[in-house]
């Protein structure tokens, strides 16, 4: 399986703190935002991605990220002209993904607990995350029939259906391409993901998977929800002693980087807390 961080727009929503940096390497907490998403797909066992930024942004994701292999994974960097909706990524995409199962996450989304860990991943259907949140509108939203099967999704409708909001998470078979090159721009103008929801939802070919009661969805896309995710990432670290969207202790604990190679990493950020625990990890590894 193949991943895709989709970390391109303007970011109007959280001007004037994106005037002049894209919103995916903004703090959040005590690192940038991107390691969320990334770490989620590198939880998946996912080891190639695509990265796909605007053109002024892009070079600040490589001096940030490299090719990928300090962490054991390949990591690509593809241009999104104009940001024309969350299914353009897929035709940008295309020759990355070469008819491979195919998993996009929005680069402003962090995702956390054990339901974005299962191999239910690597089935044949199409797999989204259906989250129960107070303003659905704001999202496209899961309607359930009386038996509660899935019988619909639509992208921001007046009166919501159910509180379900589809998360920034999307997991589909090789024909996504084909489906995203078949689709004709919303009225908004752009390639909507809830359009290629619907196809594989009237194929018969998609699961929701509604997220548990330890698992955390957040959109870090405004300066409220932004404030609030760091927030959880800042209460959940110190209560638990451990680090969310470390990348490089994922990379160490799934066997792609030795503990000498994981010390190699927090060596030079040893005098902050960030190098402190890679350095702990690393020792700990050792001595096991």
């Amino acid at each position: 399986m193949k991943g895709i961080i989709l970390a391109g727009g303007s970011g109007t929503r959280l001007y004037p703190l994106t005037k002049s940096i894209s919103k995916h390497l903004l703090p959040l907490y005590d690192k940038p935002m991107i390691y969320y998403p990334l770490c989620t797909l590198m939880e998946a066992g996912i080891r190639e991605i695509l990265i796909i930024s605007t053109e002024q942004d892009l070079g600040r994701y490589e001096q940030l990220l490299g090719d990928g292999s300090t962490l054991g994974i390949s990591i690509r960097y593809a241009v999104q002209p104009k940001p024309e909706g969350i299914a353009q990524a897929f035709i940008i995409g295309e020759a990355f993904i070469r008819g491979e199962r195919t998993a996009l996450i929005l680069g402003d989304n962090l995702f956390y607990g054990p339901g974005f860990q299962d191999p239910v991943w690597n089935e044949d259907d199409a797999l989204v995350f259906g989250a129960n949140v107070e303003d659905p509108e704001r999202f496209g939203v899961v309607g359930f029939s009386s038996e509660g099967h899935v019988e619909s999704i639509e992208e921001k409708p007046a009166c919501p259906k159910s509180d379900y909001a589809v998360a920034g998470l999307y997991v589909y078979n090789s024909d996504v391409v084909e489906v995203a090159k078949s689709l004709r721009p919303s009225r908004r103008g752009e390639l909507e993901i809830t359009d290629i929801n619907r196809f594989y939802l009237q194929s018969g070919e998609l699961s929701v998977r509604l997220l548990g009661q330890y698992d955390t969805w957040m959109d870090a896309g405004t300066h409220e929800s932004l404030f609030k995710a760091s927030q959880f990432v800042k209460t959940m670290e110190e209560t638990r002693n451990v680090k969310i969207g470390c990348i490089e202790e994922v990379a160490f604990r799934k066997g792609w980087i030795t503990a000498g190679e994981l010390m190699k990493l927090g060596h030079p950020l040893r005098h902050n807390p960030y190098g402190q625990y890679l350095m702990r990890v690393a020792g700990r590894g050792s001595a096991g």
